[in-house]
């Protein structure tokens, strides 16, 4: 697979994955309206929002790994066919 020049782009991609995910931030913003409307503690909703964080992070992290796993180059191969050129036998 080809590969680009530029190195990184970690925090791109977590920054556009964020937005693809930002649905995932609804329970934060129920229980941070709980948290006003009921007065309960806003830990849940911090507590939520980071869980969404960490999730992100997390799947951000596993793509990258499985896309540097797919792109590592194949080992060379013997050459086994007879009739290639450059198998190290002279044609009589």
């Amino acid at each position: 697979m080809r590969r680009t020049k530029r190195s990184g782009g970690f925090f791109v991609c977590l920054i556009f994955n964020m937005f693809l995910n930002i649905l995932w931030l609804i329970p934060a913003a129920v229980l941070l309206a709980l948290h006003f409307l009921l007065d309960i503690s806003a830990w849940w909703a911090i507590g939520a929002a980071i869980a969404w964080f960490v999730c992100v992070l997390l799947w951000v992290i596993l793509i990258g790994w499985a896309g540097r796993c797919g792109s590592e180059p194949d080992a060379p191969k013997e050459n086994k066919n007879p009739y290639s050129a450059g198998n190290g036998k002279e044609n009589t």
